[in-house]
């Protein structure tokens, strides 16, 4: 198993239960796969430097994780096909 880091932006249109809901759908991906989520930081609105898919502002999570490699496409595959995120990066940290 490898440690993760994840950033990802959530679309401000979202209201708090579905950012929530966004937020438990991808720890649950993570934990049903026999990974770990180590830390969730919640950072909260705010804006962008330019706007992004018409948008000024947006939702920042940041998430420290140890899974196995092949779930990284399948988060990715999720998070294309659901309509709130604005943008995702995975970072694989060192042991």
């Amino acid at each position: 198993m490898n440690k993760y880091e994840m950033y990802f932006i959530i679309s401000s249109d979202a209201d708090e239960p579905q950012r929530e809901a966004i937020i438990k759908t991808i720890t649950d991906m993570i934990t049903a796969s026999g990974g770990t989520v180590d830390k969730l930081d919640r950072q909260g609105l705010k804006k962008f430097a330019y706007p992004i898919q018409y948008k000024t502002e947006g939702y920042y999570v940041l998430l420290n994780f140890t899974a196995e490699p092949t779930l990284l496409r399948e988060i990715e595959d999720k998070m294309s096909i659901t309509e709130h995120f604005v943008r995702k990066m995975f970072l694989k940290l060192d042991k």
